[in-house]
């Protein structure tokens, strides 16, 4: 997967500037964010990354007197394996009940879940709040003999939880060729035979028969657009999680969810990522 890397540096410089320029380039497609002198990094796949409304986004900054400039940078691709063994990557445990780690790892707490991965890729790992919350919801839902759909599967690790605690088809969706590889090859290092990868977007939604449950941790902008394509295949008591977006976005995607005809269950928080529960009335 490609990524932009924009290093955003701000005058003057401090957490509420930081937090904000985070909080709106979360809006627009930017999925990690690194404090570092003076501004923060951003990421961005290459694939959603758009310069002129990032511009546009940044002419309109809220804060009066704050002068913010940026650069971009394209990561060097690297084996994320060797990378995050020399920087002492640590296995994930999710609620004392699922446990991530990959194959470098030989010492890692036992937990009723394990999810083993091949990390080829910087994020998707479940180290981001919207990932681990969304793990959460999954640890404490109804899946068995559910059909599931993991939209912007990323490394999968959501599909594959949401096999091993018993749902069954699982479909994973992504746009992104990398991702569709490094799930395959996640898939086949845990040993599960349920779960279909496919390569494109919502599009690929027209005409499914009805999911029970629909994940979806992308961003807010992507998710505003594709609800309609996730409504379009949900049932009567159908499930709808979504995360990829902050706390004071609830508003707008709640009002999205309900004009489609779903009804607000909750909400979980983590450093200001939330995710969010529906279900089709």
């Amino acid at each position: 997967m490609k990524y932009f890397k924009v290093t955003f540096t701000a005058q003057p410089c401090n957490e509420i500037v930081t937090d904000v320029i985070s909080a709106l380039m979360g809006e627009i497609g930017f999925e990690s964010f690194v404090e570092c002198e003076n501004g923060v990094e951003a990421y961005v796949q290459q694939s959603l990354f758009d310069e002129s409304q990032m511009q546009t986004v940044l002419a309109d900054f809220p804060l009066p007197d704050t002068t913010i400039k940026y650069t971009i940078t394209e990561p060097e691709d690297k084996n994320w394996n060797e990378e995050w063994e020399k920087n002492f990557f640590q296995p994930i445990v999710i609620e004392d009940r699922c446990v991530i780690h990959s194959t470098f790892h030989k010492d890692y707490p036992k937990a009723e879940y394990d999810i083993l991965i091949n990390p080829q890729m910087a994020f998707g790992t479940g180290h981001h709040e919207t990932t681990s919350s969304i793990l959460g919801e999954l640890l404490d839902a109804d899946l068995k003999g559910k059909s599931v759909l993991d939209m912007g599967c990323g490394t999968s690790i959501l599909a594959i939880l949401a096999s091993m605690r018993g749902a069954d088809p699982v479909t994973a969706i992504d746009i992104d060729d990398w991702c569709v590889n490094n799930s395959r090859d996640n898939i086949a290092l845990n040993h599960i035979d349920n779960i279909t990868v496919e390569l494109g977007d919502a599009s690929l939604l027209k005409g499914r028969k009805p999911f029970d449950i629909i994940i979806a941790n992308i961003n807010r902008n992507i998710l505003l657009n594709d609800m309609p394509a996730y409504a379009s295949c949900m049932h009567s008591g159908s499930e709808l999680y979504m995360s990829g977006f902050y706390v004071q976005d609830i508003p707008v995607i709640r009002e999205k969810a309900e004009s489609l005809g779903m009804e607000f269950v909750h909400n979980r928080e983590k450093n200001n990522w939330t995710a969010v529960k529906f279900i089709m009335k």
